[in-house]
């Protein structure tokens, strides 16, 4: 720090600035540098007012609290880098990309930011915060505010061109040179590889997540490489857990804590089946570990003494002392190994939640339709450059497959209708689509009367619909018009009534269970 003095109405007030060693500003470095790739290339959902909001917020209650203790200005370096993590890490719902000045939801970002600040001062143990601030006033807005209002960035970014390169260059040489000049690189590094290797062991039972930037569910090794590999994880690791305030002192604890950190990690994000809860469960578990620290550091060694050695440690764990027999030595060492045993059988058991759901065999289904859908009858399709983007794979010819499920989609929800059989549905249909092709069965069976709709299609367009709230699925919009015929028939299935009429709607479909393109919502056009 470097000390200067300002004069107010003449008495003179110390100025303490950071010196440019501060490890604090390197880190910063890094956060701002992510926060200008995401305003200008990445397409962060994320407003500059947004951002500033943060940072002023935690950097003016700083130095008031800073001034009233000491009677001194200190520059809030701190505090500062408390209100970007909150921003680069928090989003609220219904912030557009691209819009950097929009001021919508700032108030938000400040109150959390406030909130994450005034933790530290607020919950100390042996005269030190007991959280990181960003991390526990995170964890507190996502569940208490809850996903409809605020969610965490995604764990993928974007596809991996020159810019997504930049941003793990500037996290992993940034975050590398940091945590090696604190002595931290044991904590991040084990911490990683825990992590991997709890996270394998869910990907290996099937274990699948739904997320915003997929339309199918994120499953097995896909899920271990988004999550391992995510630019989020790696700031986590780099310049969250590695808080030096918040870590224990010495060599072995700090391994000790990286490992604790990495198993609630994984405990608390096997059960989540969707990136919201699994985003949660990994910011969580810093949070309950530090909770536990005042327990933990009874437990660990005195720092820098000759007990503070990891090899020393961990053969102490595992066999016991030197002095120890060798049936004692073995038996320590055997229920060791069983420890590990049941820690893996306890996380393959607390993702029973999430993995990979049975379906109804659509290829079976399709069977079913009395005729086969002609796609010669289709209209030419349009395909949003968005989509294009996205997945090239859906504009041409993965345009007109997913229209032919649509139709056939529409096909069997009839067929299932007329024949009173709730069986097809599930091959077909998932979510509010289901729910509602259920309840009209329902209503179907009651009143002795059914209603069902053939579309004809004179225009087609295919564009992203991206979900808010819960990070649940990528979706995409068919917007369609033309004449849609409605007909009515009676319990013994004789036709009622025809009646036609234009329509103008957007089918929503994803890979809901990673398979066929599913109906999950019909929604009124443009």
């Amino acid at each position: 720090m470097t000390s200067r003095t300002l004069t107010f109405g003449g008495t003179s007030y110390p100025l303490i600035l950071p010196s440019v060693r501060d490890p604090r500003l390197h880190v910063a470095a890094v956060i701002l540098t992510i926060h200008l790739l995401g305003q200008t290339v990445l397409g962060f959902e994320l407003t500059v007012p947004q951002i500033l909001a943060a940072i002023l917020t935690c950097a003016v209650l700083e130095i008031a609290l800073t001034f009233r203790q000491t009677r001194s200005f200190v520059w809030p370096a701190s505090a500062m880098l408390t209100g970007s993590g909150v921003a680069l890490i928090m989003r609220v719902v219904g912030t557009l990309a691209h819009d950097p000045w929009n001021t919508f939801g700032w108030y938000i970002f400040a109150a959390v930011a406030a909130i994450s600040l005034l933790t530290k001062y607020l919950i100390k143990y042996r005269g030190s915060h007991v959280f990181n601030p960003s991390n526990i006033g995170l964890v507190l807005a996502f569940v208490i505010i809850g996903s409809t209002i605020v969610e965490p960035l995604d764990f993928w970014w974007a596809p991996l061109d020159i810019w997504m390169l930049a941003a793990y260059a500037v996290i992993l040489v940034g975050g590398l040179l940091i945590t090696a000049r604190l002595h931290l690189l044991a904590l991040a590094g084990t911490y990683w590889i825990v992590l991997a290797a709890g996270l394998g062991l869910l990907a290996a039972s099937g274990h699948c997540m739904t997320a915003q930037w997929a339309f199918a569910p994120v499953c097995g090794v896909d899920y271990w490489r988004v999550i391992v590999a995510s630019p989020e994880v790696m700031i986590f690791l780099f310049f969250m857990i590695t808080d030096p305030k918040t870590i224990p002192a010495g060599h072995v604890g700090r391994v000790v804590f990286g490992v604790l950190v990495a198993v609630t990690s994984v405990f608390l994000m096997a059960p989540q089946t969707d990136e919201f809860g699994t985003k949660v469960g990994l910011l969580a578990s810093l949070v309950v570990v530090c909770a536990a620290r005042p327990i933990l550091d009874r437990f660990l060694p005195e720092p820098r003494t000759a007990a503070d050695d990891m090899s020393r440690f961990a053969t102490g764990l595992a066999t016991g002392s030197a002095s120890a027999s060798n049936s004692r030595r073995a038996l320590r060492a055997g229920l060791a190994g069983a420890a590990v045993l049941f820690l893996g059988i306890g996380i393959v058991a607390a993702g029973t939640p999430a993995r990979g759901t049975v379906v109804a065999d659509a290829s079976e289904i399709v069977d079913r339709l009395p005729s086969a859908v002609d796609p010669s009858t289709f209209p030419p399709i349009t395909v949003e450059r968005d989509v294009a983007d996205w997945n090239h794979e859906i504009a041409g010819a993965g345009a007109q497959e997913l229209m032919l499920m649509l139709a056939e989609n529409l096909e069997l929800e009839r067929q299932a209708l007329l024949g009173a059989d709730a069986s097809i549905l599930p091959a077909v249909d998932h979510g509010d689509r289901l729910t509602e092709m259920q309840s009209r069965l329902e209503e179907a069976a009651a009143s002795g009367t059914t209603v069902i709709a053939h579309y004809q299609f004179d225009s087609v367009n295919v564009t992203l619909i991206e979900p808010f709230g819960v990070q649940s699925g990528l979706s995409l919009g068919v917007e369609a018009s033309g004449t849609v015929t409605t007909e009515t028939y009676d319990d013994e299935g004789t036709l009622q009534r025809s009646e036609e009429s234009p329509y103008e709607l957007t089918f929503v479909m994803r890979r809901a269970t990673g398979g066929r393109w599913m109906n999950v919502g019909v929604l009124p056009g443009n």
